[in-house]
Order: structure tokens, then C-alpha cells, then sequence
């Protein structure tokens, strides 16, 4: 499976922490969302999708997918997140960076209004019987979440690989479950006439 990502236009916010500096607030996935990928297929996150990989994965917080911009670690404590209610909670405590003071100010201004992460999808659930087809992601693999200027859904393409992928499957089940049927009658033929 391919490395996927997804925004949300739920903006951050920053604020002062306890200890003096600044720390960033948002969410980078919403759960039973039903977002329109490409005007190919929707897509909703289940809860739940983050619970494992949030108990033994270590995530970045980086500043538009940038691995050369971290900007917070989970392993480290300087990035924390949590599942509740409403999806993938983040908190990111800013480093006194370049980096982590000119988001700050971005964050105050409002010049990056979102938040994404990138994943892989580990289980997902398709439903073809509507107009688009659906994708249901029940569990996901979790690398990264980042503060991003647009958050938008610009990786259609790699998602199209996923429904392509979860099509080809089902032609392999239902063309194992013809073969499987077709033995079963050839066998039943056989013994028939046998006993004949």
C-alpha cells in the first residue's frame, strides 16, 4: 500500500504553554467526515482507525510534509495525540526554532489553516452499490501529521490506487469463489454418477 495523505480545514490554533513557550492545537483527521476524493469516490475515517498505531508508533509533527521541518516527536513528548470524539486530537509543543516561531506567527495570523497527516491504510472496508463508490478506513498505519498552508486532499491519484487494488481483490475472491463453486459441482456430478 502506498503512502496516502489527508488534510482537514479545522485550523489550528496556538497558545501559550505553562512553561513558557507556545504550543499548537488542531486536528489532523475527523471521523465519519465523508469527503469527496477527486469526484471519484468518497471517503469517511472510522473511530478508532489511530488506536493501535498510536500505541506503538513514533510520529513526527512536520510543516507541509516536510521531513526536513520537524517541528515535534511523539517519542520524544513534544508531540502528543489522542483519539476523542471528534478524530485525531494533536498537540505540538512549538520549538524555539525558526521553524517553530514562524508558525507560531503563521498560527496567530491565520496563514496556515489546517492540519494533515500520512498514513498508510492497514484495513478498509469498500462499498460499490452507490452512485461513487465508498471507502470506509478502519485502521491506519501513522507517520506523520503537519501544519499545512492548503489542506487538501492532492494526492488523488495515489488514492485511485486504492480503490484499483481493493477492485482487483474482489475480481480475485469472486473468481476463487466460481472456481471453488465449479469444483464443488464437479464433484457432485462425479459422485452421482458413480452411485448411478
Amino acid at each position: 500500500m502506498s503512502l496516502e495523505r489527508r488534510a482537514t480545514t479545522s485550523p489550528p490554533e496556538v497558545r501559550a504553554s505553562d512553561a513558557g513557550g507556545k504550543v499548537a492545537k488542531g486536528y489532523a483527521a475527523l471521523f465519519n467526515n465523508r469527503t469527496d476524493i477527486g469526484d471519484f469516490f468518497t471517503e469517511t475515517i472510522a473511530p478508532g482507525a489511530f488506536a493501535e498505531t498510536l500505541k506503538k508508533s513514533d510520529i513526527r509533527a512536520l510543516i507541509d510534509h516536510d521531513s526536513g521541518r520537524v517541528i515535534g516527536r511523539s517519542s520524544a513528548g513534544t508531540l502528543r495525540l489522542k483519539e476523542d470524539e471528534k478524530g485525531l486530537a494533536v498537540e505540538i509543543d512549538l520549538p524555539d526554532t525558526t521553524d517553530g516561531r514562524d508558525l507560531a506567527v503563521q498560527l496567530e495570523r491565520g496563514d496556515i489553516s489546517g492540519m494533515s497527516f500520512g498514513f498508510r491504510v492497514t484495513h478498509d472496508e469498500w462499498d460499490e452499490s452507490g452512485k461513487v463508490p465508498a471507502r470506509t478506513i478502519h485502521k491506519v498505519e501513522l507517520f506523520e501529521v503537519s501544519a499545512v498552508a492548503f489542506p487538501a486532499y492532492d494526492d488523488t491519484t495515489i488514492a485511485l490506487r486504492s480503490l484499483d487494488d481493493a477492485r482487483k481483490e474482489q475480481k480475485r475472491k469472486n473468481f476463487n469463489a466460481a472456481a471453488h463453486r465449479l469444483r464443488m459441482k464437479t464433484t457432485l456430478d462425479l459422485r452421482s454418477r458413480s452411485k448411478a
